[in-house]
């Protein structure tokens, strides 16, 4: 197809570039020279204007106008535009009929390269569309003629002599049509009686003959040609060869009688046109006639409401697919069928009926019944066994997930079947391994693995423990297909287990605590005599020495340790007996606060921000103030170990439901769900053994509990822990001796 550019290489379109202080005159003169139609008026580098011959010859009617003075800038057009060279012939037709620009400057690589007018694309484009219906007339896929109302051809395309075997178009053109051509010579006066009453004639449907006499069906659409008087020179038109459409109708008559499934053909009102012998068979009639005379709504249907449900969808969509229906045999009993089918419509769109295909389902449906029993039977087995069952394909993705290990593990089974990975409730790397020892010898033999010992993690991140049958699954060619495991939970027998060995190793603790306690006491008896002596021979030497004298100091610090040394004994003494301190009205926003200034310091100096909270007007308690010193203090040492890195501790006291209750919360590393449960036990702990046995809390706790309160802890593990202390509010009278 022609470019802007291809135009412009075709003629003399040559840019002449002009100032607007130009006369018209000297423009005129200009164009004379360059024989050229158009002048571009350019004003330093950019184009301001056009002015064209027809512009000239307009301007010199106009009264008082003089050439000579007159200057191109007040006389010239702004209606025109820019096009680029690569601008189809279409395009630029577009270009103008859809606006008032009269010339288009063509452009290439941002340089003007010549100028096209309206008029120059126009005598192109007559050209090129003479010769494109040239080539169209020449080179299309079906016969096209023009003929003689006598008889004749006047003109013929190729496609038309090969479709009816001439070589030669002369040859052609002599020829009688109503003799040479139509098979039945009176086709072609019945042809011109058509053609002459509607000057036109579409899909007329007529045999002609070859030049070897051979038969050729066509489809024929022509009109009339007229001359100026109206009378008729002619006719020309199109010949579509059906040979082909008429092969493939006998064709289609053959498959439609033929055809493993029943096909037909209904009217709209529920009667049958046409059915093939397969859908006879299916139905149990014996003759088309026969079946031509029932009720389709009534005699087929076995509801006959699934009929109108048919009609309202083939006629909404067009067409239905796979529809599922059931129908009647001819003796009552139901057939399930598969229903295809579209619409017929006549030419204005109307319903005539419908046509299509059934399949019937009886055999399919038997099958499908019994695979369906057969599966529920197995899938119930499955669902039944008290152990947890679960399959995977050979990619680990889990397909079967029955009630047990939904119990066991956690996860709903739809959940997990066809979107998770058995992964993820195995220890890392422990799925590989176990498909691996499903694959070994020495666990049971190829394609067995029996009674492993396994540990599997639940959805909440418990840890299940076990034992563990797999197996693998082949098909009927000996192909791997899938693995199958049994799992029995043995939680509560191996927790039996530990707890005997936990309380065993507890008892033997304790007989070693009680027998360090009864040691510590000894010792801590002799060593208090000469410690008191110590004391009062120093107290007795700060008499004779002035507090100005420098050994004074000295005499004081070795004191303060003397009295440093004394209270640790006393504290031995205490772990071994502890004390039976009597309880008092106590201030906990004052106790906290205290125990808080003490160790500022020390955790400052491990990186620990102090954050505090206490509410004002808050109740008093009756309790032993050492031993919620001791509490608060374990419970700050333990966020302390807990932040190695540093963090903050948090600390708010508030009145919840009449009882106070402090809140005591790090950012540290948070504690193990599975250990959550177990941190008040005695002798549990998660420090190592040089820091602590596990007595801390389990004090703690008994402490609280022994003043009528509660402690409560909430962690997440890697995110920091709150231990909640709830004491009752004291009120006058209560608890006291």
């Amino acid at each position: 197809m022609k470019t802007a550019e291809d135009i412009l290489a075709e003629g003399a379109f040559r840019l002449i570039m002009i100032t607007p202080d130009t006369t018209i005159h000297d423009a005129v003169k200009v164009m004379v020279e360059n024989k050229a139609g158009s002048l571009l008026v350019r004003e330093k580098d950019k184009i301001v204007g056009i002015w064209t011959e027809r512009d000239f010859m307009r301007d010199i009617s106009t009264p008082g106008f003089d050439p000579k003075a007159a200057h191109i800038g007040d006389w010239m057009k702004s209606g025109f535009g820019f096009v680029s060279h690569s601008a189809s012939i279409y395009n630029l037709l577009d270009m103008f009929s859809e606006s008032e620009i009269r010339h288009l400057i063509v452009k290439k690589n941002d340089n003007y390269i010549g100028l096209l007018s309206a008029e120059d694309v126009n005598k192109v484009a007559i050209v090129e569309i003479s010769k494109n219906y040239k080539s169209l007339f020449d080179h299309v896929g079906c016969g096209v003629y023009i003929s003689s109302k006598g008889g004749r051809f006047l003109d013929a395309n190729p496609t038309l002599l090969n479709m009816l075997g001439y070589e030669n178009k002369k040859e052609f053109l002599e020829i009688d049509l109503a003799r040479d051509l139509y098979l039945r010579p009176e086709d072609r006066k019945k042809f011109q009686t058509l053609i002459e009453q509607d000057s036109q004639v579409i899909n007329y449907e007529v045999d002609f003959k070859r030049k070897d006499q051979s038969i050729i069906p066509v489809l024929l659409t022509a009109h009339v040609r007229y001359d100026h008087h109206g009378n008729v020179l002619g006719y020309e038109g199109i010949c579509v060869d059906q040979s082909h459409a008429r092969k493939m109708e006998e064709d289609y008559k053959r498959l439609f009688e033929h055809v493993g499934c029943g096909v037909y053909i209904s009217k709209k009102e529920g009667k049958f046109l046409n059915a093939n012998q397969a859908l006879l068979n299916m139905l149990g009639y014996g003759s088309k006639e026969e079946l031509y005379k029932i009720d389709i709504e009534k005699d087929l249907y076995f509801r006959p409401g699934d009929r109108r449900k048919f009609q309202e969808m083939v006629e909404r969509e067009g067409r239905v697919i796979n529809y599922e229906v059931d129908f009647k045999h001819k003796d009552g009993r139901k057939i399930p069928v598969l229903l295809t089918a579209h619409v017929n419509y006549d030419q204005y769109g109307n319903v005539l009926g419908y046509e299509g295909i059934n399949v019937d389902q009886s055999q399919k449906k038997k099958m499908e019944q019994e695979l369906r029993e057969a599966h529920d039977f197995l899938n119930e087995i499955i669902q039944s066994s008290p152990n947890a069952i679960i399959a995977t394909d050979l990619n680990g993705k889990i397909i079967i997930w029955n009630r047990v290990a939904e119990e066991t593990l956690g996860y709903k089974a739809g959940d997990v079947i066809g979107k998770m990975n058995i992964e993820k409730i195995y220890s890392e790397g422990m799925a590989n391994k176990v498909m691996q020892m499903v694959r070994s010898r020495q666990y049971g033999g190829v394609g067995m693995l029996r009674g492993y010992p396994m540990v599997y993690v639940r959805q909440d991140g418990r840890i299940v423990e076990g034992n563990i049958s797999a197996a693998l699954i082949y098909d009927a060619n000996g192909k791997e297909m899938a693995y199958v495991g049994i799992f029995v939970d043995l939680e509560e027998r191996l927790n039996m287990e530990r707890e005997l060995r936990q309380t065993q190793e507890q008892l033997l603790q304790s007989e070693k605590l009680a027998a360090m306690g009864r040691l510590t006491s000894q010792i801590a008896h002799e060593l208090n005599n000469p410690l008191y002596g110590i004391m009062n021979t120093l107290e007795l030497m700060k008499t004779e020495i002035s507090p100005q004298n420098k050994r004074r100091k000295i005499l004081d610090m070795a004191l303060s340790e003397t009295v440093r040394l004394a209270e640790m004994l006393r504290k031995m003494l205490s772990f071994s007996k502890p004390d039976e301190e009597k309880r008092q009205v106590t201030d906990i926003n004052t106790l906290i606060d205290e125990i808080l200034l003490l160790h500022e310091k020390q955790l400052r100096e491990n990186s620990i921000k102090i954050r505090s909270s206490f509410a004002e007007g808050m109740g008093k308690v009756y309790a032993s103030k050492n031993q919620l010193r001791q509490v608060f203090l374990n419970i700050v040492a333990n966020a302390r170990d807990a932040m190695p890195e540093g963090g903050t501790l948090s600390v708010e006291t508030k009145i919840v439901g009449g009882k106070v209750n402090v809140l005591m919360s790090d950012t540290g590393i948070g504690i193990r769900p599975e250990n959550l449960h177990k941190i008040f036990d005695a002798f549990f702990t998660t420090k190592d053994k040089v820091k602590g046995v596990g007595l801390g809390l389990s004090v703690c706790y008994g402490f609280i509990k022994d003043h009528g309160g509660d402690i409560k802890v909430e962690s997440k593990y890697g995110s920091g822990t709150t231990f909640t202390i709830i004491l009752p509010v004291y009120e006058a009278g209560d608890n006291e001796p």
